[in-house]
């Protein structure tokens, strides 16, 4: 008597978005698709317009790169996708104008291959968890809180861990009093890095070298995200750790140490330099620096993953001082895998390849309880 093999496990690879990293998204998607072992899994990729509609996607990756003269879109030609929502179904429904819906099937895992707003900071993941799909990455709290830098750092000093000066400009003291507003930003002296609170890819950030340059650079960050953070600028050179979430009961794994070195052409590691100018920046793994410092970069990572209760990866960037502090300056909790991301190159260097990467963190997803946990 024969037996029906069972089927593989459907990972439903969901890009694109309605944040500015759009674009960036759809990268790290084409690079996503390219890893699955499609001999272990079903794959099935949902892009996500700009204006928020969820589509069947061609599993095309070479569309979906991001490169000099192409910045690619998830196109909303393809037939909509309806998202189950109750804990009893896990079917995808097709949806074409003017026809019965059409039973996609059972989805097993979600890669939520999404950065910044509306993706990475916990909305996905709550409509997720509503349905009880489990889902590479984070929950609700870690995504939210990874997302906003201003409860990230407050999260961070709350543990006790290191970071610099900063403050907040909120939607509503930018309206209120402008006046005092600025004072407070121009509090810590100049230099002064003003960005989103809730962006990422270096989006929206400015430079801001003097008190003429701080009203713009605020509106500036205000097009992203109508709160905004002012830090101090920190002298020294800028390091990066990759975290991956340990099995069963085991703490958190981190890579080796990585460093961004802008060469030419930037004033700092800014959208340009990330994606679109390789030659302009240096990435550097193991990063040359003293063995004790590796150490309390790796320990802060593993320290700053935990203290935001992330779930499977992220990416912690740090400041190494002239005087041997390291100082926290954010947690990324769905970086980029575009080839030229410094989290699967790190990984790399540690041993561990793309594809196995990939592969760890559909099996963390897959095995990790639905609800609470």
């Amino acid at each position: 008597m024969s037996t029906v093999p069972p089927r593989k496990p459907r990972v439903a690879v969901v890009f694109g978005g309605r944040s500015s990293e759009h674009a960036v998204s759809c990268s790290s998607a084409a690079s996503v698709l390219r890893a699955i072992d499609r001999q272990v899994y079903d794959v099935l990729p949902i892009g996500i317009t700009k204006d928020g509609r969820w589509v069947l996607a061609a599993d095309d990756p070479a569309a979906l790169e991001l490169a000099p003269g192409h910045i690619p879109e998830v196109d909303g030609s393809g037939a909509g996708v309806l998202v189950p929502l109750s804990t009893t179904d896990r079917a995808l429904q097709v949806l074409t104008p003017g026809e019965v819906p059409v039973v996609l099937g059972d989805v097993d895992v979600v890669f939520p291959v999404l950065h910044g707003p509306w993706g990475e900071d916990g909305t996905i993941q709550g409509m997720l968890d509503l349905a009880d799909v489990r889902y590479v990455g984070s929950g609700v709290f870690a995504s939210a809180a990874g997302m906003d830098k201003h409860y990230m750092k407050v999260v961070f000093a709350g543990h006790g861990l290191p970071v610099g000066p900063y403050a907040v400009i909120t939607d509503r003291a930018w309206r209120a009093d402008r006046g005092a507003a600025l004072d407070a930003a121009s509090s810590m002296g100049f230099p002064v890095f003003v960005k989103p609170s809730r962006a990422g890819s270096s989006m929206g950030i400015t430079r801001v070298a003097s008190p003429a340059g701080l009203k713009a650079a605020i509106e500036a960050a205000r097009e992203h995200d109508p709160k905004v953070l002012v830090e101090a600028a920190i002298f020294g050179r800028e390091l990066e750790c990759a975290v991956l979430e340990g099995r069963g009961v085991q703490p958190p794994r981190t890579s080796h140490v990585g460093e961004i070195r802008v060469v030419t052409g930037h004033d700092f590691y800014d959208f340009e330099a990330k994606y679109l100018s390789e030659s302009d920046v240096e990435l550097v793994c193991p990063a040359d620096i003293p063995d004790d410092i590796a150490v309390e970069v790796r320990r802060l990572a593993g320290a700053a993953f935990e203290s935001l209760g992330c779930e499977g990866l992220a990416r912690v960037d740090c400041f190494y001082t002239e005087d041997r502090r390291v100082i926290i300056n954010e947690i990324n909790t769905m970086p980029g895998f575009t080839p030229h991301s410094m989290y699967p190159r790190m990984w790399a260097e540690t041993g561990v390849p793309y594809d196995e990467l990939v592969d760890e963190l559909i099996t963390l997803a897959l095995e990790r309880r639905v609800g609470l946990r």
